[in-house]
């Protein structure tokens, strides 16, 4: 279950991510002139994906500290 949302979470993170991708390359007219609207689409994909990362982050800080999800480390082959 743990593992559906941590994906899910990426997916909507890099979702958004190509989102602004798509609204930075496209031009909306032959002239080549920039649109307002398309520069706050892309303002807000990008925010969009700031708060989804910040959300995710805080989750698993908060799933470590309830015990939910535990550090393995890693191995030091000693």
């Amino acid at each position: 279950m743990k593992g559906i949302l941590v994906g899910l979470a990426f997916v909507g993170i890099i979702g958004s991510l190509a989102s602004a991708l798509v609204f930075m390359l496209r031009r909306d007219d032959a002239s080549g002139q920039d649109d307002p609207r398309r520069a706050g689409r892309m303002a807000w994909a990008l925010a969009l994906r700031v708060a989804l990362s910040v959300l995710l982050f805080i989750c698993v800080l908060v799933a470590w500290k309830l015990g939910y999800i535990h550090p393995s480390g890693l191995p030091t082959g000693g």
